[in-house]
């Protein structure tokens, strides 16, 4: 017993979660003389200030609001899903996946959590935080693309072991990498929602970076559905004369004149006009107003008299 007075079993207490199941996880005593050693691939209690932030972490923003609340069940239920970390040195360890966790536990207020304790070389680390990050988080089809990017040029990984270590098929990893060819407004445009993948990868058909632009543009301004860009991507593909396609009728009626048009009632109006036409050259002129005194003034400049 004198072998081991400065060891301690870890005792019950709030953020126990895996730990407390598994026997053999010690810590330091105030008063002794030097960090004790935990063995590595088992779950033990790590004390929050041994815990260095993981340098590979692929997300760098957390919603506060979502952490608050992680944090309050953390004070309830305790730590269900343990973090994992690997051991630098004795009495230091570095985390590799789990910095939601890690940080609303900190936000509880504990000072020891559970953690599952693994040998990882950088490379690992690097792989480890980019795979959890892809099953765990609810990542948009660019951010999910850009981490199977990282995966492959920094963890040096051919496609087909990336579907793999993610668990899907190689079509899949291609359809995602290929939405990295999209021009930038297009990648945005699908990162914030506007537009599904579905859209994404039919527009990705189209070669002319003008073109696909344009379609963007319908998609958002007239809500189209997947179904009806397809069937733009085919007309523009029939329509294609050598490497210039030529737009059909339904693309025409977007032209740079219904544009300029748009423009001039904007500024006449002080608002944001919108102009639609199809190929027939039917269409409509929305003007969008914010309040009543807004629609007021837009009547005055139509001279509308009630």
């Amino acid at each position: 017993m004198s072998d081991n007075k400065n060891l301690i079993k870890k005792k019950g207490g709030r953020g126990r979660g895996l730990g407390a199941l598994i026997e053999g996880s010690y810590e330091k005593r105030p008063d002794s003389p030097a960090p004790v050693a935990i063995p590595v691939n088992i779950v033990g209690e790590i004390s929050l200030d041994q815990i260095e932030t993981n340098p590979y972490q692929p997300r760098t923003h957390f919603d506060k609001e979502a952490l608050e609340e992680l944090a309050d069940s953390i004070r309830v239920q305790g730590i269900i899903q343990p973090i994992t970390v690997r051991q630098l040195e004795v009495g230091t360890y570095q985390l590799i996946s789990g910095e939601r966790r890690l940080q609303a536990s900190k936000l509880a207020g504990l000072e020891v959590v559970p953690a599952y304790i693994r040998k990882a070389n950088d490379q690992q680390m690097l792989e480890m935080a980019l795979i959890e990050n892809i099953q765990r988080e609810n990542l948009n089809a660019i951010e999910i693309a850009l981490s199977y990017q990282r995966l492959l040029s920094e963890c040096s990984l051919k496609q087909e072991e990336l579907g793999e270590r993610v668990g899907k098929k190689r079509t899949t990893v291609t359809n995602y990498l290929r939405l990295l060819k999209l021009p930038p407004d297009i990648q945005i445009g699908l990162r914030d929602n506007l537009i599904s993948m579905g859209h994404a990868r039919a527009l990705i058909n189209i070669e002319n970076i003008d073109l696909q632009l344009e379609v963007f543009r319908r998609i958002i301004d007239q809500e189209l559905s997947v179904r009806k860009v397809e069937e733009i991507v085919r007309n523009l593909s029939n329509h294609e004369k050598g490497n210039k396609p030529t737009p059909p009728p339904a693309l025409k009626a977007q032209s740079s004149d219904v544009k300029m048009v748009e423009s001039r009632l904007s500024s006449y109006f002080g608002t944001k006009i919108q102009v639609k036409s199809n190929k027939s050259g039917k269409g409509e002129i929305k003007i969008p107003f914010l309040s009543v005194d807004e629609l007021n003034r837009i009547l005055e400049i139509l001279n509308y008299s009630g």
